[in-house]
């Protein structure tokens, strides 16, 4: 029988969030912002940051960016949307100023190199694609259910809403999938110094 691995989620030790907070605020800036679908069904996005001066880094494909999928039973990889410059993202976003949202941004920083950071909505019975990204992914689940799993290459692991950070080894075949009935949000950063390596 295979042994489970989850080598390729590695939860930050010492860092931990208040859920709490993060839902509050979570809630105002839905009262402000809806989630960018780019006409993908069940998917969606609220930037948390940009690049400094240049409102169209969070408009359009720069809402999703490069990543690679094997789409049919050819087996043969694909690449899907535009490369984006993660690097030049270092503005915060005017709505997320007075919130809780800034406080973790700011000490994700501190400890991360990061590139995008956005709001990801997963709607209820739904999933991602077979892809892999450029780069890990740093999350935060705020509202999640136990029909909410990450799937790298085999291995599936739920991701609670607690507070706590997990990084996801996201340069390796994976998915997400939503079984549940209440949408799932995470607060979700491209990191830019892989610590799978």
């Amino acid at each position: 029988m295979t042994q489970v691995n989850f080598s390729d989620f590695y939860q930050v030790p010492d860092m931990k969030f208040d859920i709490v907070k993060l839902r509050q605020d979570l809630d105002k800036i839905l009262k402000k912002r809806n989630f960018n679908s780019l006409n993908v069904s069940n998917f969606g996005a609220i930037p948390v940051n940009k690049i400094p001066n240049d409102e169209n880094s969070v408009k359009g494909h720069n809402i999703r960016g490069i990543y690679w999928t094997i789409p049919d039973e050819s087996g043969k990889e694909v690449s899907r949307d535009i490369p984006i410059d993660e690097s030049k993202y270092t503005e915060l976003m005017p709505e997320f100023e007075n919130t809780y949202f800034k406080e973790v941004y700011e000490t994700l920083r501190k400890k991360f190199k990061l590139g995008r950071v956005r709001l990801l909505l997963k709607e209820p019975r739904s999933t991602l694609s077979w892809h892999k990204d450029p780069e890990p992914r740093l999350h935060i689940p705020i509202i999640t259910n136990l029909g909410c799993s990450m799937v790298i290459e085999n291995v599936a692991k739920h991701l609670p809403a607690n507070g706590h950070v997990t990084i996801t080894n996201n340069t390796k075949y994976h998915n997400f999938f939503n079984g549940g009935e209440q949408s799932r949000i995470h607060l979700v950063a491209c990191v830019l110094e892989n610590p799978f390596k």
